[in-house]
């Protein structure tokens, strides 16, 4: 993945909108709207840092789709919902995802 893909899923998942990210990042709209075109750029380490910040991810996750634990965005997502579960679902959820990594199918 690269930043402009990485960037897109973390709004997705946010909720949040280019406006709205710009506001509390102090990165222009236009500017952020440059690194989601098709011919994106690379932002500022400067840019990039706040947001980032705003998203609550790591920039090295924005750059390269990993976090600093190796966690992929979808990996990372699971965890983050993990965590509003009580103590019997987590064990549920922790469960049910041995068994599929045990089918080994993929599928």
């Amino acid at each position: 993945m690269d930043f402009r893909k990485n960037l897109k899923s973390e709004l997705e998942y946010s909720g949040m909108l280019v406006k709205e990210l710009a506001e509390k990042s102090g990165v222009k709209k236009n500017t952020i709207d440059q690194y989601l075109s098709a011919r994106s750029q690379s932002p500022s380490v400067e840019a990039g840092v706040k947001i980032a910040k705003v998203l609550g991810v790591s920039v090295e996750y924005l750059v390269t789709g990993k976090d600093d634990h190796g966690l992929s965005s979808s990996s990372r997502h699971i965890a983050q919902l993990s965590e509003q579960l009580d103590e019997k679902n987590k064990a549920f959820v922790l469960d049910f995802i041995k068994w599929l990594s045990a089918r080994g199918d993929g599928s």
